[in-house]
């Protein structure tokens, strides 16, 4: 009898209980198909639910007792509603040790996938503590890099919302080895789409180098930490007391270390400027960053420019001023506003158009450049040179600053790290001195012969090898009255005027 006959003359019971589906062809199941298939439905709707939960009700209060998100609900709140995409929910570890094969939970440590923020695509990975603390194993590591892989693949940002406790220690070696893929991709992905890392609870050991690597890494107050050796190692080995805040919290790492960029107050602060964060990039290093509408007009008078800048040389004055009477709508995220202030970086937008901002801080150490300030620049400036973001620097400098200790820890080395970033950059440079650009320190600030593309200068800047004291200290040692020669050397430099001559500046600009 044909499937077709049988399929008519049976029984009302079998013909309820029977489906057909169209894939390449029509099927027809039988009674134990369907049972089967509803019993492998039942399983799959089961482990869903477990993966959905983490470590259960009890280990998500506890999260929510520190103040913290769940590994879920931080995903939820990055992405645009309704976008994330999960992979691999179903995965579990594979270790057997330690009566770890009876301790299995669908996705294991770690949440996966894609979503949107603000529209455009992100792949994220996001540790979930309740579940094994968040630890690495073999499996947490291969959902990481496959997420890592597409992003390449496909061009496009990756963020880890990172909240572990480090290498899963019942796997041992595999753990190991597991960090290293991770780190792999890290460095492979640098320079080719933005990677950007919130530490959202403690991140210890081999945890700790994922989020160096990348292009930006946040952290929240009181609640997030990051070393290399605990408290309890420090103390075994050195007999030093330290907590962990002391040790590697937000405020260490934002202010001391320079290891993070910045530090937010809760879970959801660091999520919401992370979506903020992203709408200043590019997808990827194949693309412009994204235009905004713009509300200010380029066109419009300024007069508080005027009188920012003090006519007294010695005097101090907040760059910050000047960057929000210039950028758009006053809008600035700044990287780093916590570690070497007499340096400022971050992202604004010009006539719509995302920008990378450099300044000097003569509010901090007079604006000199050091250690910190160089290498903090010049990290930031190799970003958006990777990615496409033109550098408006501004430049009020009286040179690097002064001491024993910097020489000893290597100015000379890590400010030519700020020379090598400005020179080797293509894109759009544009420089405006605002007051002094004295000596070696002007001339690795985007000076004319550094490839920058248009050099303005104030009618208040200063442009020399060195302020007029120091000058005529030199070139009139021998004189006892230096009065009358300080005063020529002011009227010669202390105007833009004489490298206005020469070509070093495009123009003078009010």
């Amino acid at each position: 009898m044909s499937v077709a006959m049988f399929y008519k003359t049976s029984s009302n019971l079998v013909t309820k209980v029977w489906s057909k589906m169209n894939f390449v062809g029509r099927m027809y199941y039988s009674y134990n198909d369907v049972d089967h298939l509803m019993r492998v439905r039942g399983q799959i709707d089961s482990m869903r639910a477990i993966a959905l939960q983490g470590g259960g009700t009890k280990s998500i209060q506890a999260q929510h007792n520190k103040g913290k998100l769940t590994a879920r609900e931080r995903v939820e709140l990055l992405c645009d509603p309704g976008t994330f995409v999960e992979y691999d929910m179903f995965m579990e570890h594979r270790c057997v040790d330690f009566n770890m094969s009876e301790k299995k939970i669908p996705g294991d440590s770690v949440v996966t996938g894609r979503g949107s923020v603000n529209g455009r695509t992100v792949f994220i990975f996001s540790q979930d503590f309740t579940v094994f603390g968040g630890s690495l194993s073999s499996v947490h590591a291969e959902k990481i890099c496959k997420i890592m892989d597409q992003a390449m693949l496909t061009g496009a940002p990756i963020v880890g919302l990172n909240d572990s406790g480090g290498a899963r220690i019942q796997e041992g070696v595999e753990s190991l080895a597991a960090y290293s893929s991770v780190f792999q991709r890290n460095i492979l992905a640098s320079g080719v789409v933005p990677q950007i890392s919130l530490i959202l609870g403690p991140c210890a050991g081999g945890a700790v180098y994922s989020p160096a690597i990348t292009d930006f890494t946040f952290m929240v107050e009181h609640s997030s930490y990051l070393f290399i050796t605990g408290p309890d190692v420090i103390k075994s080995v050195t007999n030093e007391d330290i907590s962990q805040e002391e040790l590697g919290g937000a405020k260490t790492h934002t202010s001391v270390s320079g290891v993070a960029h910045n530090a937010f107050s809760n879970d959801i602060d660091a999520i919401q400027n992370v979506r903020h964060l992203l709408g200043f990039l590019p997808m990827n290093n194949t693309q412009k960053p994204p235009i905004r509408r713009c509300y200010d007009s380029r066109t419009q008078d300024v007069p508080v420019l005027d009188n920012i800048v003090p006519y007294d040389t010695t005097t101090p004055y907040d760059m910050h001023q000047i960057i929000y009477n210039v950028i758009d709508e006053r809008e600035f995220f700044e990287i780093q506003p916590k570690y070497a202030k007499n340096i400022i970086v971050g992202f604004a937008r010009i006539n719509g158009h995302s920008v990378g901002i450099v300044a000097n801080q003569p509010k901090v150490a007079a604006g000199c450049i050091d250690i910190n300030a160089a290498v903090k620049s010049a990290r930031f400036i190799r970003f958006c040179d990777a990615f496409n973001i033109p550098i408006v620097t501004f430049i009020d400098v009286p040179g690097f600053l002064p001491g024993l200790a910097q020489e000893h820890l290597g100015i000379i080395r890590h400010g030519s790290k700020l020379l090598y970033a400005y020179a080797e950059s293509t894109v759009p440079k544009i420089t405006v001195i605002t007051r002094k650009a004295y000596g070696g320190a002007y001339a690795v600030m985007s000076e004319k012969n550094l490839r920058s593309d248009v050099n303005y200068a104030w009618p208040t800047a200063e442009i020399a090898v060195m302020g007029s004291k120091g000058a005529v200290a030199i070139l009139y040692r021998k004189e006892k009255d230096k009065s009358n020669y300080e005063v020529e050397y002011n009227d010669k430099f202390r105007s833009p005027v004489a490298a206005a001559k020469k070509g070093y500046i495009d123009d003078i600009i009010e």
